[in-house]
């Protein structure tokens, strides 16, 4: 009977957690329906205000409010501080996604949509649904997860094409460079598959590139 309990219990706590699942992307749906055209901007939590990636980040962000984007982010700080500043000084919609985390995420202040989420996966889908490109910008493992996440999906047609684009050609230049030095050799990758990402340093570069890919 000890054994069944547990069972039954478990079996309860997942059928409520669903239910806090779908909680969630309903939440998000209702919350960004009106949200595009829109861009998701990665990168780290840890870029300090001094950092010309904050900089660039910020111009970046601006630039895309003012051609007409909207900004989405994870709402937490550095890049997405950065992102969401120069979305909203722009006038755009300043999108923050936040992730409930065992250690606090803060959230920025300019965002003028916020979402929390507990569920990583729910967060992700937001990220794409909405975003007509991917603007990765130096980070971490979680910004490294967001962008291959994008490419894989692309790759394996599980959603239309649409701009990955990394910024900083000399942050990102070790790894494109082990990608097409190992990956590409052994076959792990094709090279049509290359051509899913993008590589660019200037704001205006890569603004003039979504725009050409995005029919608005």
């Amino acid at each position: 009977m000890e054994k069944q309990y547990v069972i039954d219990e478990i079996t309860v706590k997942d059928t409520w957690r669903l239910f806090h699942i779908m909680a969630e992307f309903v939440e998000g749906f209702e919350n960004l329906a009106d949200i595009e055209p829109a861009v998701s901007i990665f990168g780290s939590a840890r870029c300090q205000k001094n950092d010309p990636v904050y900089e660039k980040a910020f111009k970046l962000s601006k630039l895309l409010g003012k051609n007409g984007f909207n900004v989405i982010t994870g709402g937490g700080g550095g890049v997405m501080e950065a992102a969401n500043r120069g979305a909203k000084e722009a006038g755009a919609k300043s999108v923050g996604i936040n992730i409930e985390l065992p250690f606090e995420q803060k959230p920025n202040p300019y965002t003028n949509v916020k979402l929390s989420f507990r569920y990583f996966f729910v967060r992700k889908v937001m990220f794409l649904k909405y975003a007509m490109a991917y603007i990765i910008m130096p980070g971490g493992f979680g910004t490294l997860d967001e962008c291959f996440e994008a490419i894989t999906l692309i790759q394996t047609k599980k959603v239309k094409p649409f701009p990955v684009i990394l910024v900083d050609s000399a942050y990102w230049k070790g790894l494109i460079d082990w990608v097409q030095s190992t990956l590409l050799p052994m076959s792990k990758i094709s090279k049509e598959d290359m051509g899913i990402i993008k590589i660019m340093d200037e704001p205006e570069e890569v603004v003039d590139y979504i725009k050409k890919f995005v029919i608005m």
